[in-house]
């Protein structure tokens, strides 16, 4: 990560855009190459304060990769339906088949992060969804799943400065919620529930990936997923036939 921060530091914004450019095509090539195998998947699970830029993160990282390969959920405030299941419930139905890429905006850490600060869930449950999470990540990794956390860093500044373009722009209109600013004003507390999270479920290291610049998030991220795609070593499937091949 360092590595990457470096760079960005040794290139202008132009530069930057146009070298992410050529690897999130790469990134369309080989997801689709994936989908095809379908050997194996992608979980990417974005964190991150309100206006981090997690929708914004999709659209760019993904903007070369088919849609038939493809799976978004964001994951709101439980419905009815979901309290009465265990906390997991909801997640694992949206777990990636093989060959797909799913992306989490926001995830299971909700059930921890949000709890934690509000205070209505008791605190010795909250406790056991540590090591609930981790379980149930080295279940999806033993299923063949590479799993990419990305935590978004957004600045008090630069997330203030969204929030508030959410109520002067009308194209944003649409994304405001009055209880953002609630929780703006408890950014410390949440803050200190997440470096809990990345001590404690790192059975997948955390990737930070700077957010107050949008092509700069965009080059982290991409250069991490390209990463991971490679060290797969896709490879189109053979031709299966009776009549031209095997």
């Amino acid at each position: 990560m360092k590595e990457l921060i470096s760079r960005i530091e040794d290139l202008d914004k132009g530069q930057v855009k146009k070298a992410s450019k050529k690897i999130l095509k790469e990134i369309g090539d080989l997801q689709y190459q994936m989908f095809a195998q379908k050997e194996h998947s992608v979980l990417i699970i974005l964190q991150g304060l309100d206006a981090s830029g997690k929708d914004g993160l999709v659209r760019d990282l993904l903007e070369y990769c088919n849609p038939v390969g493809l799976s978004v959920t964001s994951f709101k405030k439980p419905t009815a339906e979901e309290y009465a299941h265990d906390f997991l419930w909801r997640i694992h139905k949206h777990t990636p088949a093989k060959g797909m890429i799913q992306v989490f905006v926001r995830s299971h850490y909700e059930d921890i992060l949000v709890p934690s600060v509000e205070g209505y869930i008791p605190s010795d449950i909250i406790e056991k969804r540590y090591d609930l999470i981790n379980q149930f990540e080295k279940m999806i990794l033993h299923n063949g799943t590479r799993i990419l956390k990305f935590y978004m860093c957004v600045s008090q500044e630069k997330q203030e400065e969204r929030l508030r373009e959410r109520i002067t722009n009308p194209e944003k209109h649409w994304k405001h919620n009055d209880g953002d600013w609630d929780t703006l004003r408890k950014r410390e507390q949440y803050l200190t529930v997440y470096r809990q999270i990345f001590e404690r479920c790192n059975v997948v290291p955390w990737e930070f990936i700077p957010s107050d610049s949008n092509w700069q998030k965009t080059w982290v991220s991409a250069n991490i997923l390209l990463k991971t795609l490679h060290s797969m070593n896709l490879e189109w499937p053979e031709l299966v036939s009776e009549k031209y091949g095997k």
